[in-house]
């Protein structure tokens, strides 16, 4: 079983840390996979990842090692992830996106321009039988709302799951692109749309989590591969005495540094070997989203972007630290087939409404009392409602979200009963000292 891979960018020094601290810097190379770093108290730590770029490191490099065989994957039908991570002003966005979706050299190309270029290229490569369709979805979590940047109205969608999809953001806009070109102008369109804003640390901070999301249907003869690629820019972790963030800007920092902390609780529990931890995916809309590239099936890839300056040397520790945890998540990515229309026709039909509504009932009278159920099956008659054949799977899912709801508060009373009792403990040391005293 393949773990995540995992690998750290340290950017080039900007001008402001140059002028506070010249050219010194925080790392010591050894190889290609792991180096030296030091941190605020001057103490030594070494990390080792699938690969390590340093400064002056090509795009094209970054793309190869960490995007290319997850391309190759989609296009054949397993899921993939490309996530960037780090700090506020760290190089996320330039990692992903190169100074511009459409204007730019070769050489300067984020790894989305090149991941639309290598997919159009496997598909022209792969063999003349196979037909394939490529659609394209832009959202954008933004205070906790799941935001359409293609359609703007669209600005609070809902993040659903089904047993044929996994986890989808439900009514998004998807956009069918046949080549690069088409699929470059939808993508800058988006991005046009994406919030951002000016902070000390950073002239264009993102201020929200972008994800680009590529579904390719890959068709031969009575076979159907589905390959879901999603590509996820990260805002940046910001700590508001060095970004000057107040008012609004400071709203959505702090919202930002909520779903990222939820998305490090996340990692913790998902790389605590041998123990059958809860996982708490739906304490934000990010690790929700997330939740199949994440623990799932996915082939999945964490950028870790960093400054190499002692300046940052605190953030850059705190974002390669929850790299080498990453590091230890395994992967569980496999085939999406699906199988013919004409083939699928002699399955049993789904069930009417009428029996789809008694499955419901009866499922709730596994956990509720039966006159709790009849008051409940009095009201669906009264208010008119009719469910379709996939209601008893969202009932489902709700009673998973309160239950996995119930088990996050039981966790957060259990954590905060414990730190009660260690300042009591204290409290009664101290105290027993006085009396000593007396």
């Amino acid at each position: 079983m393949p773990n995540i891979r995992v690998c750290a960018l340290f950017r080039p020094l900007n001008s402001k840390e140059k002028s506070d601290h010249g050219d010194s810097v925080s790392i010591w190379g050894i190889d290609s996979e792991s180096f030296v770093f030091k941190d605020e108290k001057e103490e030594e730590t070494e990390f080792r990842f699938d690969r390590v770029f340093f400064q002056g490191s090509e795009q094209a490099d970054i793309y190869e090692f960490l995007a290319l065989p997850i391309v190759k994957g989609a296009v054949n039908g397993v899921n993939g992830a490309i996530i960037t991570y780090g700090q506020t002003g760290a190089g996320k966005t330039y990692s992903m996106e190169g100074p511009g979706i459409t204007n730019c050299n070769d050489k300067q190309k984020g790894i989305l321009p090149r991941v639309v270029d290598g997919l159009f290229n496997a598909i022209k490569l792969s063999d003349d039988r196979i037909t394939y369709k490529v659609k394209l979805s832009m959202v954008e979590i933004y205070m906790e709302k799941v935001r359409d940047l293609f359609d703007l109205s669209k600005d609070n969608l809902q993040i659903k799951e089904s047993k044929v999809q996994g986890i989808f953001v439900s009514g998004v806009t998807e956009i069918s692109i046949s080549d690069s070109a088409e699929a470059l102008q939808s993508l800058s369109r988006g991005i046009a749309n994406r919030a951002v804003g000016e902070t000390q640390m950073n002239m264009s901070s993102s201020r929200s989590h972008c994800l680009y999301t590529f579904l390719i249907q890959q068709e031969l003869k009575k076979e159907k591969r589905y390959g879901k690629l999603i590509l996820v820019d990260l805002a940046g972790s910001e700590k508001a005495e060095r970004t000057g963030a107040e008012g609004r800007v400071l709203e959505e920092a702090k919202t930002i540094n909520k779903s990222l902390s939820a998305l490090g609780n996340v990692i913790n529990a998902l790389s605590s070997q041998g123990k059958l931890n809860h996982i708490p995916y739906r304490d934000s809309k990010l690790t929700r989203i997330l939740q199949d590239a994440l623990g799932g099936n996915s082939q999945t890839a964490f950028l870790c972007c960093c400054s190499p300056s002692p300046a940052n040397a605190s953030e850059s520790l705190s974002t390669l630290r929850f790299g080498a945890r990453a590091k230890h998540i395994k992967a569980l990515p496999h085939v999406s087939l699906k199988e013919d229309e004409d083939t699928a026709s002699s399955e049993p039909q789904p069930p009417t409404k009428n029996e789809s509504c008694e499955r419901i009932l009866e499922k709730l009278g596994q956990r509720m009392k039966p006159e709790d159920v009849q008051l409940l099956e009095q009201l669906f008659i009264l208010e008119g409602i009719f469910f379709d054949p996939n209601s008893v799977e969202e009932v489902e899912l709700a009673y998973q979200d309160v239950t996995s709801t119930t088990i996050s508060s039981l966790q957060k009373a259990v954590q905060d009963l414990s730190t009660t009792i260690d300042e009591l403990k204290k409290e009664n040391q101290f105290l027993k000292g006085l009396i000593k005293s007396c």
